[in-house]
C-alpha cells in the first residue's frame, strides 16, 4: 500500500498516516509512505503531482505481476 500525505493537512493529521503505515508494516504488508511537507488535504503543486505520479507509476510496476508477451 502507498500512503500518501500532506503534511498540512488539517482534516486528516499526519500522525494518522504514520500510524496507518507503522500498523501495515508491522503486519507484513508491503508499505511505502510518501510525504509532502507543504501541501494540504490534496496535492497540489505541480512538482509534487509530478512527484505523486513518478510514486504511483514506481509503485505499481513494483508491485504488480508483469503479463507474459503474446
Amino acid at each position: 500500500m502507498l500512503v500518501t500525505h500532506g503534511e498540512k493537512d488539517y482534516c486528516v493529521p499526519i500522525s494518522q498516516a504514520l500510524a496507518l503505515f507503522e500498523a501495515l508494516r508491522s503486519r507484513g504488508v508491503p508499505a511505502e509512505l510518501l510525504v509532502f511537507p507543504d501541501e494540504g488535504h490534496w496535492v497540489l503543486r505541480p512538482n509534487n503531482i509530478a512527484a505523486s505520479h513518478d510514486a504511483i507509476l514506481a509503485f505499481l510496476a513494483s508491485h504488480l505481476p508483469r503479463s507474459a508477451s503474446p
